[in-house]
């Protein structure tokens, strides 16, 4: 028997519905593990997991990239890895499973992420270092360079990584919770790859948009003047 139209339209609105209900919702999730919190960081297209310990202070791991989901599955290419000089791995397939407020990531192990609430801010997104302000005409790093230092903001947590994609050399990330508001940005460090000792600080900037640059100027950590320009990813 030929289905009818009606039959036809209801299978395809469930297929559509299914396919949405299967597709991860930006945001940032948490998950702590005995001593270790995990922390997710998802937008429509990509995906950074880090790894630290609250106290004492240590950080553990982060690696991040590009992913799609297939069938239940996520796939990941990955642009940076902070353990490959001794796990060369540069994707990843996690089996994912999502529910109203959860995340679950099954790889090598299972954990379960608790997503966390949306607060949307000034600069929230993906962001790659351009240059040195103030801005002259001169060159910037762009795509293109496999050399790069990403900034990702999302839901009050941020978080920079240092970076070759080259060959997946790891220079460095920090990150933790910040605020923006009237032209004033404000970082609270919770891990810090290069010194745990730097966990605790506070950093308060002065920035500004135009058009798809932010324009990041203060004071960096040791007192000296700082001027950087942030492209939009």
């Amino acid at each position: 028997m030929k289905p009818s139209k009606l039959t036809v339209a209801l299978l395809f609105i469930i297929l559509v519905c299914t396919n949405v209900l299967a597709q991860i919702q930006p945001g940032v999730y948490i998950s702590n593990v005995e001593n270790k919190t995990h922390e997710l960081k998802i937008s429509s297209h990509y995906f950074i997991h880090t790894v630290y310990e609250k106290s004492p202070a240590k950080f553990i791991k982060t690696l991040g990239g590009f992913y799609t989901t297939y069938q239940g599955n996520l796939k990941i290419k990955l642009e940076f890895n902070s353990n490959f000089a001794a796990d060369s791995i540069n994707s990843l397939s996690l089996a994912f499973e999502i529910g109203k407020d959860y995340l679950k990531l099954t790889g090598d192990s299972e954990l379960s992420f608790k997503q966390q609430a949306n607060r949307h801010q000034d600069l929230e997104g993906s962001w790659l270092f351009a240059t040195r302000g103030p801005d002259k005409g001169q060159n910037r790093r762009g795509e293109t360079d496999t050399r790069k230092t990403l900034k990702f903001l999302m839901d009050d947590r941020f978080q920079w990584v240092a970076y070759d994609t080259k060959d997946m050399t790891f220079k460095g990330t920090g990150g933790g919770n910040y605020s923006s508001k009237n032209g004033v940005y404000a970082e609270n460090i919770e891990y810090f790859s290069r010194d745990n000792n730097r966990v605790g600080a506070s950093l308060e900037f002065n920035y500004e948009i135009k058009r798809d640059d932010w324009h990041h100027t203060g004071k960096n950590s040791k007192g000296k003047p700082m001027y950087e320009i942030w492209k939009r990813r």
